[in-house]
């Protein structure tokens, strides 16, 4: 899938002159946790997020300095918190390092620079630099609830046992050497050993993921040391 079978479209946006009043209300009416920031051509100068509004004077919620915490913070610091937390103009408060993807940016790449980037908002953006969705990590999370299950087939254990060792040939963590596969009117049982408890998972999952497969028993041993 790709950031375009997920994105919100259209996006709800505010200027830079938008206050930040407005940019609460907008957020609160329309159950929403970010907002971009676009210019008059519809560019993305900015966003303003949730977390851009935690510590607002209007709150009580501003950053609190202690006489030691003045001591170990800069002067610019602490000026640039005094203008987050009492600025009326989006502009003042908007992060302008915007991280921004295009419609046909996979899933996996966006997922990618949320966690990277530690955010939790990609403007999409087409090729002209124009706003025309937004991908958040609930949109992410919905197209995981929202994927057709796995169709109930039936195939020969064979087939099945071909089609699971041709599975973990495809990685290079799964020792397939190690391994000892056998299918029995779908149930799969694993034998050997695997080199961490997490290649065991792993091994288990793709199992479990082999259509006509009803059930894994993961005989598997975990073990550091392997004899090829």
């Amino acid at each position: 899938m790709q950031a375009r079978d997920v994105m919100v479209s259209p996006v709800i946006t505010v200027g830079k002159h938008t206050t930040v009043r407005e940019v609460a209300n907008i957020l609160l009416k329309n159950r929403i946790s970010a907002v971009p920031v676009v210019d008059n051509a519809d560019k993305v100068v900015g966003i303003v997020t949730e977390g851009d509004l935690m510590h607002r004077a209007e709150a009580g919620t501003e950053r609190a300095y202690s006489w030691w915490l003045h001591f170990l913070t800069d002067d610019a610091t602490i000026a640039a918190d005094y203008v987050k937390s009492h600025a009326a103009k989006v502009q003042d408060v908007m992060t302008s390092d915007v991280v921004t993807a295009a419609p046909e940016t996979p899933l996996n790449e966006i997922a990618t620079l949320l966690e990277e980037r530690q955010i939790k908002h990609v403007p999409i953006v087409n090729k002209d630099g124009n706003l025309v969705g937004i991908v958040s990590r609930a949109n992410l999370i919905q197209a995981v609830a929202s994927a057709s299950p796995k169709l109930e087939v039936t195939l020969p254990d064979s087939t099945i046992r071909q089609q699971l060792l041709d599975e973990l040939k495809k990685h290079s963590w799964a020792h397939t050497l190690n391994l000892s596969v056998t299918v029995t009117n779908g149930i799969v049982d694993l034998w050997g050993c695997a080199e961490s408890g997490e290649e065991r998972k792993a091994i288990r999952v793709i199992a479990e993921a082999i259509p006509g497969v009803t059930l894994v028993n993961d005989h598997l041993a975990v073990s550091s040391t392997f004899v090829y």
